[in-house]
């Protein structure tokens, strides 16, 4: 029996990366997977590879940041699927690398608004329909910047302090009503947001090898296999909680 046969499945960010990789995941292991993101061509090129794999799957233009798309989103996959059981608030964005001071306004608002409010709004719809069914699992994206500082990175670092924060707190809030909520944190993995990162700044790629103690980036499959086991019944007793996986990054200082 598939762990998740039987299971909705939604994941933000589903067309690229790390969300890619974890909405073929849940396909195999049977759920049916609602994908959301801003670009469709590669949304539903993920849809694509699910259906020829067998699985079941939907794509549905979301930009997370927005109250009324992410209100929709969750309207529209329960239209097509009946329920809503897990959910990876996974979409994000980097934002340009710079000193705090050489940072934009545009820049706070593009990253806090996509990787903060977007995770706000995304849990806030997502816990009411599970409230009215009687509980599921969320997932959320933080990173290792969400635990340490991360020069150059400031704004981003901000927003994944501020997803941990989001994450305990929710999960307190909806303990007793079987509604389980936990967090991921990636440290450097090779998706095509790091690719480009390191494209426009080539020293970076080096930099940041030098900071992973296993001396190798990690693989958007890796970050999936964490997420799954999360929303499995192995981790029933996990909630508020953030599995770091990052090659041993935060061992040192």
């Amino acid at each position: 029996m598939k762990r998740f046969a039987g299971k909705v499945a939604l994941v933000t960010g589903g067309n690229a990366g790390i969300g890619k990789a974890t909405a073929l995941a849940f396909a195999r292991e049977g759920a049916k997977v609602v994908i959301a993101a801003r670009r469709k061509p590669l949304g539903e090129e993920t849809v694509r590879t699910i259906l020829e794999e067998g699985g079941e799957a939907v794509f549905i233009r979301t930009d997370v940041s927005v109250p009324a798309e992410v209100e929709g989103l969750i309207r529209k996959a329960v239209e097509r699927y009946g329920r809503l059981d897990l959910a990876f608030n996974n979409a994000g964005v980097a934002g340009p690398m710079n000193r705090l001071a050489k940072q934009t306004l545009e820049t706070w608002d593009l990253v806090i608004n996509t990787n903060l409010k977007g995770v706000w709004l995304c849990m806030k719809y997502e816990i009411a329909q599970m409230l009215q069914q009687g509980g599921g699992v969320i997932v959320n994206t933080a990173s290792t910047a969400g635990i340490s500082g991360s020069p150059g990175a400031a704004i981003y670092s901000a927003s994944k302090h501020g997803v941990l924060g989001l994450t305990k707190s929710a999960a307190a809030d909806y303990a007793t009503r079987n509604i389980r909520i936990n967090a991921v944190c990636p440290g450097p993995i090779l998706t095509p947001m790091l690719e480009e990162g390191f494209a426009q700044r080539p020293p970076m790629r080096d930099a940041y090898l030098a900071t992973i103690p296993m001396g190798r980036f990690g693989t958007p499959e890796e970050i999936a296999g964490a997420v799954l086991w999360l929303c499995s019944d192995e981790a029933s007793f996990m909630t508020g909680y953030s599995v770091t996986i990052g090659g041993g990054q935060t061992i040192t200082p």
